[in-house]
């Protein structure tokens, strides 16, 4: 099933790049085919999300479970997410964030399989060109929040 893995360094801190990622209610502001998020629970350890993805016809959504481990001061720190309920078998998307001279690097993973096999196909075709799109737009939203920094950005143009 498709399953995509980066690894990037980035001119942002830990602090930065996580408050971004578990700023979940706000994807549908820069995230491309993220259409609506609704958090439905969050202690600061543990959140309940529900994602809305649409794309010209199709649209799903689904309910995540978040686990946060935060950064203390500039150290690293992670965001693992899990599946609860949705039209997928199953969901593993995990970010991590490591302290670096300067800025951090970023580890991400996503792992997935959905129930509708000609779905699960369809998405194959275009699955890595996609996530490539969507971990571009976090760090042009970093841009965008945090300002434009000065360093490695991985091959994208900030």
């Amino acid at each position: 099933m498709p399953k995509y893995m980066e690894q990037k360094a980035v001119p942002y801190t830990t602090a930065q790049l996580y408050a971004l990622v578990a700023d979940v209610g706000s994807y549908p502001k820069f995230l491309p085919w993220c259409v609506g998020a609704r958090v439905r629970k969050n202690d600061g350890h543990e959140m309940v999300a529900d994602l809305t993805i649409g794309f010209k016809i199709f649209r799903e959504s689904f309910t995540s479970r978040v686990i946060l481990h935060p950064p203390e001061g500039d150290g690293p720190c992670s965001i693992l997410v899990t599946y609860e309920n949705g039209p997928f078998k199953y969901l593993n998307n995990n970010w991590s964030f490591s302290p670096r001279a300067q800025g951090c690097e970023v580890d991400f993973f996503v792992d997935f399989e959905l129930k509708n096999v000609v779905l699960q196909k369809a998405i194959g075709v275009v699955f890595g060109e996609a996530v490539n799109v969507m971990v571009n737009a976090f760090l042009k939203r970093a841009a965008k929040v945090y300002g434009v920094q000065t360093g490695v950005v991985g091959n994208l143009a900030v």
